[in-house]
């Protein structure tokens, strides 16, 4: 396959994940409903991802594990990240921890420049301002200092910023086998989400049939099938790339919050994830217009 075609076929799968993800909040959330409260949900849906893909991921273990182990951990703190994106949806607003999540591109960016030492275009300070100027709207509109203010929050600011540097990671280093990188990052979740869990959380006294159920299928689908296509297709694409084609994500998760858990958001939380949106897509036009020339 062309690199051209590569790319292509790559930047699809990252918008069907991120259209995929835009309803993740629906199981997390379900979850919970069901007794597995706060992380615990979390960790089940992992768990059910680690045991599914395991068979899978024992055949490539001698050609994964000598890999550099850079690349290994960088995967399980990509897990950690996700999970800690998971979790947030149980402690605060869906469309906030989206949107803070989605700060990825920022954050990207300043590893890129000041950690890899990567060229870095003026459009993209310019889209770092913009998208810190609509982080403080956000975290400012409901009054006071413009810092998150649930734990939720928190949780959706952190895993972005350690998703980004996955994400730069990945790209820099050599890949490993979709299925094994899937592993390795359903891992670091279930760790992640076990080690807040019995911090945050009663621990359960039984698992239903139903909780079963949901995490199973959460966890094969979400946490197997798509992560193993978004890590093979962020190990080809921009880091910027990545941030800015996951944005169908912001889209549907915030409308479906809307539409069907009644959230509200407010004219000013709207308009700094306006600016975080906008923030995004200049990340990612340098790169368009580069190919072009080319």
């Amino acid at each position: 396959m062309s690199v051209e075609r590569t790319t292509k076929f790559a930047s699809l799968i990252v918008i069907a994940t991120g259209v995929l993800w835009g309803f993740y909040w629906l199981p997390v959330r379900q979850m919970e409903t069901l007794g597995l409260a706060g992380p615990w949900g979390t960790a089940a849906i992992a768990a059910s991802s680690v045991a599914g893909l395991t068979p899978f991921a024992l055949r490539y273990w001698r050609e994964a594990t000598g890999a550099q182990a850079v690349t290994r951990w960088a995967l399980v703190m990509g897990g950690g990240a996700f999970a800690l994106y998971s979790i947030g949806f149980i402690y605060g607003r869906v469309a906030l921890v989206i949107l803070l999540f989605f700060l990825t591109p920022v954050w990207s960016t300043l590893i890129a420049r000041y950690v890899m030492g990567w060229h870095t275009p003026v459009l993209r300070y310019v889209a770092i301002a913009l998208g810190l100027v609509g982080l403080s709207l956000m975290l400012s509109a409901g009054g006071g200092a413009p810092v998150p203010k649930s734990l939720g929050e928190w949780f959706g600011l952190i895993s972005g910023v350690c998703w980004s540097v996955t994400t730069t990671v990945l790209r820099a280093k050599p890949a490993l086998p979709p299925v094994f990188a899937a592993w390795l990052f359903s891992l670091g979740a279930l760790a992640t989400a076990l080690c807040l869990a019995v911090v945050l959380e009663p621990i359960p006294s039984a698992v239903t049939l139903a909780q079963f159920g949901v995490a199973a299928g959460t966890g094969w689908l979400w946490w197997g099938v798509s992560i193993a296509g978004l890590l093979w297709a962020t190990a080809r694409l921009d880091p910027a790339r990545v941030g800015i084609l996951l944005m169908a994500e912001v889209l549907i998760g915030t409308a479906g919050a809307a539409l069907l858990a009644g959230e509200v958001v407010t004219p000013l939380e709207v308009f700094g994830g306006g600016l975080v949106v906008l923030a995004a897509v200049l990340e990612v036009w340098p790169q368009r217009a580069k190919v072009a020339k080319i």
